[in-house]
């Protein structure tokens, strides 16, 4: 079968299946309709079954043609990125690097992730968007992001589709206005029962294990404000709206940059941060950078 199998129709198939019709292909391959509908029959000649149930101009993917665009998918973005990857190496260009970055992220640790890529011999071009990691990773997978750094793994991270890294954990340490540090400080963590404190989001993991340990020490905070934002949450708290916790590992970044003092720092506490892309090889040597050290999984 596979000496009789036909990649330019098989290709064809993939984009009719994509855009849903065969004049919607038609104009994305600039190949008349009925040229489409003849490869199509050999294609599925070949393969030995139909790919789509035709009702009218209406076409939908029979089970056949569900596990065939199933392994074309793969084919073509494997393709794709074999393409990008060629272009790189053999043209010396500068190097695009579109990152995605979960909203609940504190900048500085993602900055940490990153800046391995932007220490390369060549130019690289980074572009980066916010927002959740589940818009994110769906971006990644329409080719409009090339990784995602997250805090979470989301559902998807168990399809063949992406893969997945661990790049760093770090305890997790609480900040707020100098004099209200200073007060904080004694009997802590029993000093922050009744206190404000500012949250980037009630769903981000380490939010919930702090609240969990604040509980487990008998400790109920109030939740002043939910800022998906991490740099302006530390604002609102360098402005003394409340309490805010970051990684112990940018502490040093977070005490100059925002004038706060650290309240205490809690091990059991921890703040991962997770590489999301569509390979294991991404062949972009800024990808390879940011995650050469670490086991994929």
């Amino acid at each position: 079968m596979l000496k009789s199998l036909n990649f330019k129709h098989l290709y064809y198939f993939w984009v009719i299946a994509r855009e849903g019709s065969l004049v919607a292909a038609s104009k994305e391959l600039n190949l008349a309709p009925q040229t489409l509908s003849g490869q199509l029959s050999s294609l599925e000649e070949s393969l030995g079954g139909l790919l789509f149930n035709r009702k009218g101009r209406r076409m939908t993917l029979t089970q056949l043609g569900r596990l065939v665009l199933s392994y074309a998918d793969d084919m073509f973005r494997v393709a794709g990125e074999l393409q990008q990857v060629a272009l790189l190496v053999t043209s010396g260009r500068s190097i695009s690097l579109a990152v995605g970055i979960s909203a609940s992220i504190h900048k500085l640790f993602a900055y940490r992730m990153l800046e391995p890529a932007l220490h390369l011999d060549r130019e690289v071009k980074l572009s980066c968007r916010s927002g959740t990691v589940e818009h994110l990773v769906q971006e990644l997978l329409s080719y409009r992001l090339d990784i995602v750094l997250a805090d979470r793994l989301p559902p998807l991270q168990r399809d063949s589709q992406t893969h997945w890294r661990e790049l760093e954990s770090s305890s997790i340490s609480l900040f707020a206005k100098p004099d209200l540090a200073r007060v904080l400080r004694k009997n802590f963590p029993l000093s922050l029962d009744g206190q404000p404190f500012l949250a980037t989001t009630l769903e981000s993991p380490y939010f919930q294990q702090l609240m969990r340990w604040l509980g487990e020490h008998g400790v109920k905070p109030v939740i002043k404000a939910e800022i998906d934002d991490s740099a302006l949450l530390k604002v609102f708290g360098a402005r003394g709206l409340g309490v805010f916790a970051a990684p112990t590992v940018i502490r040093d970044e977070v005490l100059r940059q925002y004038q706060v003092e650290l309240v205490g720092s809690i091990e059991a506490v921890t703040e991962r941060l997770y590489a999301v892309t569509r390979s294991v090889r991404s062949g972009n040597p800024a990808i390879e950078a940011i995650c050469m050290r670490h086991t994929a999984f």
